[in-house]
This record gives C-alpha cells, structure tokens and sequence, in this order.
C-alpha cells in the first residue's frame, strides 16, 4: 500500500491511498487541475480512481470537487451528515456512498474504516486503511480533540498522518481575532503541536514506522516547531520516520 499526500494545510488538502489496481482519493481541497497534475505523476487520471474519500466538508477539503464530479463520475464516500452537507452544495446525489463510523468496508483492494472526528463540520472523520496484506495507515487530521475512539483506531498502524495545527504560543500572540483563536484551540478546532505529539507517540508505541505530520497552519507554526514538539515525545520510544506533510502539490510518498 501507498500513501501520497498532494497537499496539506488551510490552502488544501488531498492524498491518494493505492493498492494493486485500488487508487482512493482522499479530500479533493485542491483544484481538479492540480489533481489531474499529481495524478498523472503515477501515470494516473481521475478516471482511474476508486473513489474519493471526504474528512468533511469545509472548503479547504472539497474546493475540487464541483469541477472534478463535473468532468468524471467518481464515487463520494461521507458519513451521512458530511453527504448531506455535500448535497446540498454539488449536485452530487447520484455519486455519494454512504460509510458508517468505525464500520469498515471493502473499496477494492483496500479495507476503509472512518473515524469519527471532533471537527466543527457535520459527520468529519479521519480514515484508517488497510491492505490484504494486513499493513495499516490512518490519516487523521481536523479535530479539537484526541477521543478515545480516535487513540483506538491509531493503535498498530504502520504509518499515521497525524494533525500538528498549531504551536500554541504562536497562535495566543499571533495575529488571529480573538474568536478564530478560540475556534482553533477549541474542542472542535485543530491540535495543537502537543496534542498530536502525544498522539504521535501513542502511534509510535504502537508499532508504527512513519509519522507524517499534517496540517500545519502557515501563520501559527512552522515545520521546525512541529518536529521539535513531535521528536520531544518520541525521545525513548522505538524510532520512527519522522516527516512534514507538503503545503502545496509537491507530493510526499510513503510506501506502507
């Protein structure tokens, strides 16, 4: 199994998750071009897509997807409320699937179980894959707070892309009008450098090989401060890759 992200961050967010024959999208934040683009890197085009997997349904996860679902039928898969938040946006009802939380389901070669996310977005979700081989990856980003059904459903991955949104004294002195700061640090905001460090090292323990970390804000953090919070609760663990997911479409591989 494979995982690329394109991009991530407040400007966009997408990744692919390939297996065999299996190529599953994963938010279409980015323009339908830029995801032609990527795509094409891996001698791939939206048509070959199984499907596209939605987090949830704030701009920067979707801003693709009127255009793509315009030029090419691809399945959406969603939590029930997220679908319905997609109806109502994109005529897109004919193209939705629905997924159950903590439910997991065969998409192809590849077995999909969403995880329910505390996001100021109806139905959000991270996403945790599995191979035939039995290999694992997750990818959970967008969330306020770390539940224990997300500490469950990280536990024994080989690669986790984990949330280190913001440092948190960055955000405090930062330029923010008060009420963004209290969203973003709130329950259903974004984790902070410390939280996905804790949660990085739950992974860590649990046997994965690789972290990503992923959605960093570009005004109240940096890559060096998410490494640096992130390597801090990893100091006498089993050692693991450590890596920052790419703002914009450079494209970081992980083979799983």
């Amino acid at each position: 199994m494979r995982l690329t992200i394109f991009a991530s961050g407040s400007g966009g967010n997408c990744a692919l998750v390939s297996h065999g024959s299996t190529h599953l999208l994963v938010d279409a934040g980015i323009s339908a071009k830029r995801i032609s683009a990527a795509l094409a890197h891996w001698n791939l085009s939206p048509e070959h897509l199984a499907g596209c997997l939605i987090t949830h349904t704030h701009a920067d996860h979707i801003a693709g997807l009127a255009t793509l679902t315009k030029r090419f039928s691809i399945s959406l898969y969603a939590t029930a409320p997220a679908g319905r938040q997609l109806a109502y946006r994109l005529p897109v009802d004919h193209l939705l699937q629905t997924v159950v939380p903590e439910e997991a389901q065969a998409i192809g070669e590849i077995t999909v179980r969403p995880i329910p996310t505390s996001h100021d977005a109806p139905g959000s979700a991270g996403y945790r894959f599995t191979s035939p081989d039995g290999r694992s990856a997750c990818l959970v980003t967008d969330l306020g707070v770390v539940t224990p059904q997300v500490e469950a459903a990280v536990e024994g991955v080989d690669l986790a892309v984990i949330e280190c949104n913001h440092d948190i004294d960055s955000l405090q002195n930062g330029p923010y009008p008060y009420y963004l700061k209290a969203r973003i640090a709130g329950p259903q905001g974004h984790l902070s450098n410390a939280d996905g460090a804790r949660l990085c090292a739950r992974c860590a323990q649990g046997g994965a090989h690789t972290v990503v970390l992923a959605h960093l804000s570009r005004e109240n953090n940096t890559p060096a401060l998410a490494r640096a919070a992130v390597s801090q609760a990893l100091e006498g663990l089993p050692p693991v890759r450590l890596e920052v997911a790419p703002v914009l479409c450079d494209g970081l591989t992980i083979e799983v």
